[in-house]
């Protein structure tokens, strides 16, 4: 019994779920990055010539390193990471509009509904909420010890 408490009080659920989340990202955004620098050929920017490739590649792959960094502070509970995240990731979800709007011949835009690129914010939303709710726990757990007291 004193095992499980002693879980429960160190190592929340929401805790666990949060980083197995942003492991999951971490680890898309990493492996993305891998294979279209070192990878086998699955190149999501295929068929482009020129600079407009270097350009788009480029601003992709600063944004997916920015994704990166900001969930590795948020593993770490560092409340002005979510912001880091929100950032990259609606800009990144920005750049996919911006390859689909203007034409642009990337091989990751055909046969996609304009609405499917929105998918990006489910796991970003699920990681605020749980983060937000476990702060609130934990703030309404010390109010009560300290009314207790």
């Amino acid at each position: 019994m004193r095992l499980l408490e002693f879980v429960r009080r160190h190592l929340p659920v929401q805790r666990v779920v949060i980083c197995a989340l942003a492991g999951l990202l971490i680890f898309y955004h990493t492996y993305t990055l891998f294979d279209l620098y070192y990878g086998s050929g699955t190149d999501l920017y295929e068929g482009v010539s020129g600079n407009t490739r270097s350009y788009f590649e480029n601003a992709q792959s600063i944004l997916r390193v920015m994704i990166v960094s900001s969930l590795i502070l948020v593993v770490m509970n560092k409340r002005f990471a979510l912001y880091g995240m929100w950032a990259a990731i609606s800009a990144l979800v920005a750049t996919h509009y911006l390859a689909f709007f203007l034409d642009l011949p990337f091989r990751f835009l055909e046969g996609r509904h304009p609405l499917s690129y929105l998918k990006g914010f489910i796991i970003p939303t699920m990681i605020t909420l749980l983060y937000f709710s476990m702060n609130s726990q934990g703030s309404s757990r010390k109010s009560n010890s300290a009314g207790e007291a």
